[in-house]
């Protein structure tokens, strides 16, 4: 057995263990989450793949995924202009999702 597919079966098997539900708000609709994930990981996991849009209205998500490229900004809490692919969900968390006129305006 190759150690690929050793490794899809450790991660498909029941001992993987998510973190604890918890709720959070994506602009107004209420989702679940799951403790050490990131807004990234809850807002994939719901399907959603653009969150923000450029003052062009060019949607963008999750590029790079390490926090590098600004591409995945959400707004938390009323604090605009947040790295969605490294700050984990908090519960009772905030996002709205943002355009560039918002985050530049405030």
């Amino acid at each position: 057995m190759s150690s690929e597919t050793t490794t899809m079966r450790r991660l498909s098997s029941a001992n993987f263990r998510r973190g604890k539900p918890i709720a959070i708000n994506v602009d107004g609709v209420p989702h679940s989450a799951y403790e050490g994930e990131t807004i990234a990981g809850a807002l994939l996991a719901t399907g959603t793949k653009s969150w923000r849009h450029t003052r062009h209205a060019h949607p963008r998500g999750m590029f790079c995924g390490i926090g590098v490229c600004f591409d995945c900004l959400v707004t938390v809490n009323g604090t605009p202009n947040v790295r969605a692919c490294v700050t984990p969900v908090a519960e009772g968390m905030v996002v709205k999702t943002q355009h560039e006129a918002e985050a530049t305006n405030g």
